[in-house]
């Protein structure tokens, strides 16, 4: 804990001055472009990842970064779905998995997790992905299967989604858009899901031509401004 203090110290001392009009502007109320789901890993950043600042990102992160099937019942990742689908409006919605996920180890061996009953059940959320991996899988290495099921699990969670109301309603009118992403942590490098071919590419090669269309509106921009 200490070094977790003086990293609050360091963040007043050092860091909120700097963006002091940011948080300002923050003070009252938040509109998030994107609603990120991820797991609770240490190891996972999403605003380093994403180099986003504060108020960019509403995050939700829980193990495996999980959206159970919409259901009567209440808990934190559906509640946070529908709040910042229906009150905040984001835009997009992005489903993140990772390299080397212990949550999806657990999925895969259920007998390592008999002796938690609430996380064996929140895992039985991802069977389908196991299964889907198994047909899959035959040939591969227990890290190639693994990094299917990573895939598959990623997947599965965004057709979840859909089940939840709000997000199906945006959906049909096309004011919300679904991504599935998975980060490798030892290489930094993300791959992101394409509509176009059913398959996963490098995040740069997905969005190649948002990130020219953004660069090219705001080149426009500073030529009007000057």
């Amino acid at each position: 804990m200490p070094s977790i203090a003086k990293g609050v110290v360091k963040f007043q001392k050092k860091v909120f001055p700097g963006k002091k009009d940011l948080f300002q502007s923050l003070a009252d109320g938040q509109t998030p472009e994107v609603l990120f789901i991820t797991c609770s890993d240490s190891r996972i950043d999403p605003s380093l990842l994403t180099q986003t600042e504060p108020g960019e990102l509403f995050i939700c992160r829980n193990a495996g970064n999980i959206v159970p099937p919409h259901a009567q019942v209440t808990g934190g990742t559906t509640a946070s779905i529908e709040y910042a689908v229906a009150v905040l409006g984001v835009q997009h919605i992005v489903v993140c998995g990772h390299s080397g996920c212990g949550a999806m180890t657990g999925a895969l061996n259920p007998e390592s997790t008999k002796e938690l009953p609430h996380v064996s059940q929140w895992l039985s959320n991802s069977q389908a992905a196991v299964q889907i991996m198994k047909e899959k899988s035959e040939g591969l290495s227990d890290k190639e299967k693994m990094d299917l099921l990573i895939h598959e699990n990623v997947l599965l969670q965004l057709q979840h989604l859909k089940t939840h109301p709000y997000v199906a309603a945006r959906l049909a009118v096309k004011k919300i858009h679904l991504h599935g992403w998975v980060y490798d942590i030892k290489t930094g490098g993300i791959d992101a899901y394409s509509e176009k071919d059913g398959k996963f590419h490098p995040v740069e090669e997905v969005y190649a031509e948002e990130v020219e269309a953004l660069v090219s509106r705001r080149c426009n921009k500073e030529q009007t401004q000057t």
